[in-house]
């Protein structure tokens, strides 16, 4: 249970982040981490020590999503959004605002993606996941994620495009340069 507790622990805000993005809504996303964290502990016997833990746990994750995608779409409920703070610094009024708007347009053109880009997309820009970690968690060989992951960045930056919405303070890089927007959407928990 302790090994359990000190794998699994850290990954809560990732999965949480990941979940929220594959549901589209927080309440179900809170039931599947929930229903995640009780497969994977029931299941914990099977994880393989040595191996990485992040996958398999992510894996639990989709599975469990695409399980109950039938039953999500048929009790979809319909859950408010708080108020988000803007950050706190020194930039303009303005900069604020374009920046929350390039983050809004974002948001939205990864929302309207298919899942099986939009989960691609999310695990490499957002959650940091190597093209290696997304082929295990996703079952899938790593050329697909590169594919996939290219063919979503492209939908992402022609869907922002054609909004009129591209963006103005950041662009779509991966965030091993660290200032992408997609980078942001993590880092700042937009879910």
């Amino acid at each position: 249970m302790a090994g359990f507790e000190e794998l699994a622990l850290p990954l809560f805000d990732s999965l949480y982040n990941f979940a929220r993005w594959l549901a589209q809504n927080q309440n179900d996303a809170e039931d599947l981490v929930q229903e995640t964290y009780l497969k994977a502990l029931r299941s914990y016997a099977s994880f393989e020590p040595g191996t990485n833990f992040r996958p398999w746990i992510f894996q639990i994750l989709r599975n469990t999503f695409l399980s109950s995608c039938s039953k999500l779409e048929r009790r979809m409920t319909l859950a408010v959004d708080s108020e988000e703070d803007l950050p706190a610094t020194s930039a303009t009024p303005e900069s604020l605002l374009i920046g929350r708007s390039d983050i809004d347009a974002v948001r939205c053109a990864i929302e309207q993606l298919p899942v099986i880009f939009r989960e691609v997309i999310l695990l490499c820009d957002v959650e940091d996941a190597s093209y290696r970690e997304i082929a295990e968690i996703l079952s899938i060989p790593i050329g697909t994620v590169m594919s996939r992951l290219a063919r979503a960045r492209k939908m992402v930056r022609e869907s922002l495009r054609s909004t009129h919405a591209a963006p103005l303070s950041g662009d779509l890089s991966p965030p091993a340069s660290g200032n992408g927007i997609l980078h942001t959407l993590g880092q700042a928990g937009f879910t």
